[in-house]
């Protein structure tokens, strides 16, 4: 109790209202029912507003519910107190002050300040010599504003001064994910010092691996013992495998496993399936040799650089962070950094380009009202209202203010000019996006495209009623596959949001310099001379896009023609353009040595860029098609009874496998389709299902079938189902009109949200004007009903097609050998000139390196 003695030692707050014992105890009985002790797993927020990034240092300082522990600025706390009735909040204030001068003109000399009792995540200097820190706290009583100071031990009642002192000392909700406690929660693995591994003569290739049982490449796990490559288990959020990892461990009771894609000089992710736990292998080096994967080749340094990264005077960390030039500062609306958390630079200048869009601008900051309004209970767990915060933090410029002119006047004295940018701390919207995601939740360095993809996933899934600004990314990819042997050909189309060009490290223009400087380099690395000034390869743009639309090899090709595998090339085409076409550069893969390496090019990527030549063309004249003919169907021999001798009925659907695929916010039907069309063999296997099906137009419509046939019918549904009735399931629809709701209004929301019962009824909340306009519904459901009938081909995926013309306008960067280390950084240009922001600073760029950027963002130029 400590803390306790710390804090009840204070004085009261100057401002607080002299009242008696009993005076305060009758101002509270009406609301002890609401008060609450924090217990253990309760998140307490004392750092941030849930809605704004107003803190204890806030000139209106912070507002913590007592009842439900979330934090709010004095802007939000009323909405609140509004929504929930909550009336008691304990008010959080710390007072930043210059300390006071000694005679000599310095500071009085250092003493414990007793003053400071809030254990918060800031980036105070507590030890300055210029300033000095005092906490203050106080309860508040809603609607009144009746302030009762802190400490009070005696006349408040006993449950309060618990409560009280319960979320005064409670710990960051954060806190696991500080960078200095990450590594040390994984224990050391009992297995690791005496593992046995065969000697088999196993070797694992650097790239290309699949299961050894099921042939996904995804998600894949190297057992240590026998050299074994199989996949792990299934996730939520689309990731995983079919638990063959795990089941070969059952099988051998061999127990360690490494996750291939993440071994790093560093380390990489081990597994233990003997302690169920991720763990340390202090030896992982030595068991990874065993299999010809030399983890050591590259020697680390205290910050992740090699040598080799820091010596060259031309460095890509030099030229992207524009080091050796005079950046100005830029301050204002769309000019706010974001703190670097410890390896979240990747999660910063995604979204500093993201928001840099109009379409999300206005699908999050412009309806900030409404989201705020109508967000759920706990604002911290919902990713609209999240997403709002963050723009609005970016762009409203409300946390990017210049220095006041007194205080530049008094920095030119002391001649340490340096403008502080604090920017906004993104630690709670990175917690919530990142929950149950394996890599974004910890706090290692990730791929900037992969979290790109993920966001796009999350704004999929929680777009606001019709509203989807990702829909500006998504465009059609035709794949035409050509039977090497038949000639004949297949068109098929898929959804994509970027497009990946490749490296054409063949095609670079200085290779007599390259070549001279290998020798020259090696020739100082034997002499241990100086390196000489780095050369990069220079590719053309031209060539990498030539290397994009060039044929490419089909592995495991299965012609339809010929009943069996054949040779078969693929090209893909765009079927549509997007409104932004996001272009990232494949610079990173894997040498012999199994070592990861980046491809360090320079790249002159275009302004402005014309793709309107790879249009697609669809199927030309003279070609013949491939007869559409599925491939045999692979089935786990113990469910070949079950599945390949007839269908199963609609009515024998196994509903706990479908209610086990809803609770991962599918929709239901989607769930129902899933288990039915896969022959009731579970949810793991059902889930691969959606994951292959969930981008087809009809994916939330409900199961139709005309009949029931055989294994060849059978066979044939497991690769997709389309049916023409889109209305929502009347088992929803009945659930939500037993709540109150009107029909149509039940209708219309499940549409809105592909069926999802707990976003329908969030849309219908925040659709309160459907509610009244029940003839405009009735009118939308007959059009649509009508559409039905018209249409024998159900719509596909929204895209928003047009020319082919684009112009750069942000672009992020990659500093480091590896995805899994360096640093990202993001430049925009924005009212004409580019700005380069770096974390938490934010400056006019002067020689914006777009030939070494990793991620480029173009808009389509109006025809």
């Amino acid at each position: 109790m400590q803390r306790r003695g710390a804090l009840f030692g204070m004085p009261g707050g100057s401002g607080s209202r002299k009242m008696a014992a009993g005076d305060i105890g009758e101002l509270l009985v009406p609301h002890m029912p609401t008060i609450r002790v924090p217990r253990s797993g309760d998140r307490v927020y004392k750092n941030e507003c849930a809605f704004s990034y107003e803190s204890p240092k806030s000139e209106g300082g912070l507002y913590v519910c007592m009842n439900t522990f979330l934090a709010f600025g004095r802007e939000h706390v009323e909405r609140h107190f509004r929504k929930t009735g909550q009336s008691v909040y304990m008010h959080l204030k710390r007072h930043v002050r210059e300390k006071v001068k000694g005679a000599s003109g310095g500071a009085l000399p250092k003493r414990r300040n007793s003053k400071i009792f809030l254990d918060l995540d800031t980036d105070d200097d507590l030890n300055s010599d210029e300033y000095e820190y005092e906490d203050e706290a106080k309860l508040v009583i809603f609607p009144d504003h009746y302030e009762i100071a802190l400490p009070n031990i005696e006349e408040l009642p006993a449950l309060v001064t618990i409560a009280c002192d319960a979320v005064l000392s409670s710990k960051s909700p954060y806190r696991k994910q500080d960078p200095d406690t990450w590594e040390s929660e994984l224990p050391v693995s009992k297995y690791a010092n005496n593992l046995t591994q065969l000697d088999n003569g196993v070797r694992i290739p650097p790239s290309g691996w699949k299961c050894a049982r099921c042939d996904l490449r995804e998600n894949l796990w190297l057992n240590l013992t026998d050299g074994s490559v199989l996949c792990g288990k299934w996730f939520f959020d689309s990731s995983g495998g079919n638990g063959h990892a795990l089941e070969h461990y059952r099988d051998m009771g061999y127990p360690l496993a490494v996750k291939l894609g993440t071994i790093t000089p560093d380390g990489a992710d081990v597994y233990s399936f003997q302690e169920e736990e991720p763990v340390l292998d202090p030896h992982l080096a030595k068991h990874l040799a065993h299999f010809g994967i030399d983890m050591l080749h590259m020697h680390g340094t205290e910050n992740g650089l090699r040598d080799n990264d820091i010596k060259p005077r031309v460095s890509e960390w030099e030229v992207i962070q524009e080091t050796g030039t005079k950046l100005k500062p830029m301050y204002g609306p769309g000019y706010t950094g974001l703190k670097n958390l410890g390896n979240s630079c990747y999660l910063s200048s995604v979204m500093q380009a993201i928001f840099s869009i109009p379409e999300f601008q206005r699908a999050y900051v412009g309806n900030l009202p409404r989201i705020f309004d109508y967000s759920p209970l706990d604002p911290t767990q919902d990713f609209n209202t999240q997403m709002t915060k963050l723009g609005h933090g970016l762009l409203s410029g409300q946390y990017s203010k210049p220095p006041v002119k007194s205080e530049l006047i008094e920095q030119v004295m002391k001649e340490e000019h340096k403008p502080q940018q604090n920017g906004i701390s993104p630690r709670m919207f990175k917690a919530f996006v990142s929950k149950s995601h394996p890599e974004f939740s910890s706090n290692r360095q990730q791929d900037a495209q992969e979290f790109f993809l993920h966001l796009v996933n999350l704004v999929e899934r929680n777009r606001i009623g019709s509203e989807n600004p990702s829909d500006v990314f998504r465009f059609l990819v035709e794949e035409r596959i050509q039977c090497c042997q038949t000639r004949k050909v297949r068109y098929m189309e898929r959804v994509d949001y970027l497009m990946q060009l490749p490296v054409a490290m063949e095609a670079a223009t200085n290779k007599d310099e390259l070549i001279a400087y290998e020798l020259t380099r090696r020739e100082a690395e034997a002499n241990r001379r100086p390196l000489p000034e780095l050369v990069r390869a220079k590719i053309p743009f031209s060539a990498c896009l030539q290397a994009f639309s060039e044929p490419e090899n089909v592995d495991d090709f299965w012609s339809s023609a010929l009943q069996a595998k054949s040779a078969g090339v693929k090209t893909s085409r765009f079927a549509s353009f997007p409104e932004y076409l996001v272009v990232q550069i494949k610079k990173f893969t894997f040498g012999l040595d199994w070592v990861p390496k980046k491809f360090d090019v320079s790249i002159d990527m275009p302004d402005l860029l014309d793709i309107s030549h790879l249009r697609a063309r669809g199927l030309q004249p003279g070609e013949e098609e491939l007869p559409d003919i599925n491939p045999p169907i692979v089935i786990p021999d113990d469910s070949k009874d079950r599945l390949m001798n007839q269908l199963i009925d609609p009515s024998d659907i196994d509903e706990s496998s479908v209610m086990q695929l809803a609770e991962m916010g599918f929709p239901l039907e989607a769930c129902r389709k899933a288990v039915y069309f896969t022959g009731n063999m579970g949810a793991e296997v059902a889930f691969n299902w959606i994951i292959v099906h969930m981008e087809e137009p009809d994916f939330a419509e409900p199961l139709t079938m005309s009949g029931y046939g055989g294994a060849a019918s059978a066979g044939a549904s497991i690769f997709g189902a389309t049916g023409l009735d889109n209305q929502p399931p009347e088992e929803i629809v009945a659930i939500i009109t037993s709540m109150g709701f009107h029909r149509n209004q039940a209708v219309q929301a499940l549409r809105a949200t592909n069926s999802n019962l707990e976003r329908a009824l969030d849309w219908i909340f925040s659709h309160p004007e459907f509610e009244e306009d029940s003839d405009f519904v009735i009118e939308m459901e007959n059009n649509a009903n009508a559409n039905i009938i018209s249409e024998a081909k159900p719509e596909g995926p929204r895209v928003k097609d047009g020319s082919g013309m684009y112009e750069l306008f942000a672009f992020i960067s990659h500093m480091g050998t590896s995805t899994m280390s360096g640093h990202y950084v993001c430049h925009i240009k924005k009212e004409g000139r580019w700005v380069i922001y770096n974390d938490h600073k934010v400056c006019a760029s002067e020689r914006p390196p777009k030939d070494l950027g990793y991620m480029y963002f173009y808009r389509r130029i109006p025809s």
